[in-house]
């Protein structure tokens, strides 16, 4: 089965206890703990939506307990309980065994997905698989695959957080609208760990409305979200090429990684040139929806998109996009890579001024 949004597997849960389930196994992948955890709540609630009795959810290593002990506990009727479900977690520990027995470990699988018990959801837990093995075809056959693996950069974790943030929502008892759950994305660059307690601090605000808007988010949640990259854009608008190359100094020494620095300019250029197609005098809220970022952000993109012409914008991106692709080559030092960047970035801005 092809994989699937962790909502649409809840879906698919739900379905009354003691019918044949439409998935016979769910595999958790990825080394996400957070999402891992949010997953399991998930299913745990659209199996037992008026609560699950202690006894009907089970958790156990494979690499403990071996995959014959599970699968057995899966055709045992659970006990007082309609239903029951099983986290196996280590399922890496299959694909540690000799050949042999990971073969045998592998038609138990495909026997049971051919007969699975109705009143079991079999969730298989694996932090990474090898996609090559044929472990891992079988479960891309037979099983509902939910990813757990944010993407690295910026931008990319930022979109990924949004759909997490509406589940995380409705655990809590509240409805996101799509603009607020993007503005606290990109408030916080996409950190669930930093997300979970804002999420529940604005179902506290929100209370008997049950409804969270870009407006509450704009309120409550600090400007957490680091406005380094504007600053940056700003000595970069004035064609200042020491104290930019001061200004990266200081952001190297600080930790920061120089793909990420790469990836979060780029973001900025573009937001830039979506400010500038926007009409003219449009209020910053209205504008903020629109581009998916907080108010006070919009204002600091408006001011700066006065300051870079679009021609510079445009060949800033080429530039960020050459610097990107430097750095994931590997063949050159890192901080070269940023200040010859820096140095494409001035000469800009200088010939222009």
């Amino acid at each position: 089965m092809p994989e699937m949004t962790p909502e649409r597997v809840f879906q698919l849960l739900a379905a009354p206890a003691g019918r044949k389930p439409k998935v016979a196994c769910v595999v958790l992948a990825g080394g996400d703990a957070y999402l891992r955890d949010l997953s399991r709540k998930g299913i745990v609630t659209a199996c037992f939506p008026d609560g699950a009795p202690e006894w009907a959810v089970v958790r156990a290593s494979l690499r403990e307990k071996g995959l014959e002990r599970l699968l057995s506990m899966a055709q045992s009727y659970p006990m007082l309980a309609p239903r029951q479900v099983i986290f196996a977690q280590e399922l890496e520990a299959l694909e540690e065994l000799e050949e042999k027995s990971r073969d045998d470990a592998r038609e138990s699988l495909a026997a049971y997905f051919d007969d699975p018990a109705p009143f079991t959801v079999l969730v298989l837990e694996a932090a990474g698989l090898d996609q090559r093995t044929k472990l891992s075809k079988l479960l891309a056959e037979k099983a509902v695959v939910i990813s757990l693996d944010l993407k690295e950069d910026v931008r990319g974790k930022t979109q990924d957080a949004i759909p997490v943030i509406a589940r995380m929502a409705q655990a809590a008892g509240v409805e996101f609208d799509p603009e607020a759950a993007a503005q606290l994305a990109d408030c916080l660059d996409g950190e669930l760990e930093r997300i979970a307690p804002e999420v529940a601090k604005l179902a506290a605000y929100a209370g008997e409305k049950k409804r969270v808007t870009a407006v509450d988010v704009a309120l409550l949640v600090p400007a957490a979200k680091s406005y380094t990259v504007w600053q940056l854009a700003e000595i970069l608008a004035s064609g200042e090429r020491n104290r930019a190359f001061q200004f990266l100094d200081s952001l190297l020494r600080d930790g920061e990684e120089p793909a990420a620095l790469v990836g979060a300019m780029a973001w900025m250029y573009r937001k830039l040139i979506e400010v500038q197609e926007l009409p003219a005098g449009m209020n910053p809220y209205a504008a903020a929806g629109k581009l998916r970022m907080r108010p006070d952000t919009v204002t600091l993109a408006q001011r700066q998109s006065r300051a870079l012409p679009r021609e510079r914008l445009l060949r800033g991106i080429e530039a960020l996009a050459q610097a990107d692709s430097r750095l994931k080559s590997g063949n050159r030092a890192p901080r070269a890579v940023l200040e010859f960047l820096i140095s494409e970035l001035t000469s800009a801005s200088a010939a222009h001024a």
